[in-house]
């Protein structure tokens, strides 16, 4: 069985990556299938979520790539920075992730919040995409790359 924990930081080229949900993502020990079909155990320290475009190693040396799964999400792209930024306001009061970038909110679709959100002023456009929340105010940072890996 591989076995893969947190890889080191900075540049490497993997042998090969693992597609996963954010659900996925957030746990600590899961029983994942690589994209290539291989079987491996993930095993995370406490607090220790996985990002897009993060490493993972194996005791044998194995670089895999974690890659974020699509997932049907609901996006909200608007000019007008206090129309989102009201709408971050209500989401947060109701402690929902949301995936924040200049002009563009995305959280995971639910019909009860699209509807308050285009109460808001706003349009909503639910799609399948990669989703990557904000950590929040103790989750793990990235450690100083950019946020948003493609």
């Amino acid at each position: 069985m591989i076995r893969l924990i947190r890889g080191v930081e900075g540049p490497a080229t993997p042998d090969g990556a693992v597609t996963m949900t954010l659900e996925q993502r957030l746990r600590r020990r899961l029983w994942v299938t690589l994209d290539d079909g291989r079987e491996a155990g993930l095993f995370l320290a406490r607090n220790e979520g996985l990002q897009d475009g993060d490493l993972l190693v194996s005791e044998e040396g194995l670089v895999v790539r974690v890659r974020a799964a699509p997932e049907r999400v609901s996006t909200v792209l608007s000019h007008d920075p206090q129309r989102l930024a009201r709408a971050c306001y209500h989401l947060g009061n109701r402690h929902v992730a949301l995936q924040i970038e200049p002009g563009r909110l995305r959280y995971l679709q639910d019909s009860v919040l699209d509807e308050m959100v285009r109460g808001l002023g706003l349009r909503v456009r639910v799609e399948d995409a990669p989703f990557e929340p904000e950590p929040g105010a103790y989750g793990r940072r990235d450690h100083g790359h950019g946020r948003h890996r493609h």
